[in-house]
């Protein structure tokens, strides 16, 4: 499954993303939500860890860690003990591995350079990618209005 959830600021783009997240989780599966900035990390993490709390809660890995909690949060990543992480380019890296990645959720695309793409395309052979965008799309690739 590869989609695009476009819309305004608002518009629901973050629960869409926070719903499927626990929907792999519930079916075993890890998922990922990768955000360009550490500021959106971190706001995604409190939001997440706000909804999880009753139940199995993912760690968030972002430049806010100490180098022994984010090590910590690869290893999980690694052996499936981490369900779920937010983080930023940084879970692009090539150390970064995952036992059972299931759902790759990209929060503003347009924001990561051409070399960052290539490693989203790279880690999503064979995963679900939801994309999320408050860019417009451009007018040739909207559907036709029904007014002429």
């Amino acid at each position: 499954m590869d989609r695009l959830v476009c819309g305004d600021v608002g518009f629901g783009k973050t629960e869409v993303a926070l719903r499927a997240a626990f929907k792999a989780i519930q079916d075993g599966y890890q998922a990922a939500v990768l955000v360009p900035t550490t500021l959106l990390a971190s706001q995604h993490a409190q939001t997440f860890a706000e909804r999880y709390a009753r139940s199995r809660q993912g760690r968030t890995a972002q430049p806010f860690l100490t180098n022994a909690q984010a090590r910590a949060v690869l290893a999980g990543l690694a052996d499936g003990s981490v369900d779920l992480v937010v983080g930023t380019h940084r879970l692009l890296g090539r150390d970064v591995s995952f036992k059972k990645l299931g759902l790759l959720v990209v929060d503003e695309e347009q924001r990561f350079g051409v070399s960052h793409k290539e490693s989203i395309k790279a880690m999503a052979d064979g995963v679900d990618v939801l994309t999320l965008t408050a860019s417009p799309i451009p007018g040739p690739w909207r559907w036709p209005s029904p007014h002429p």
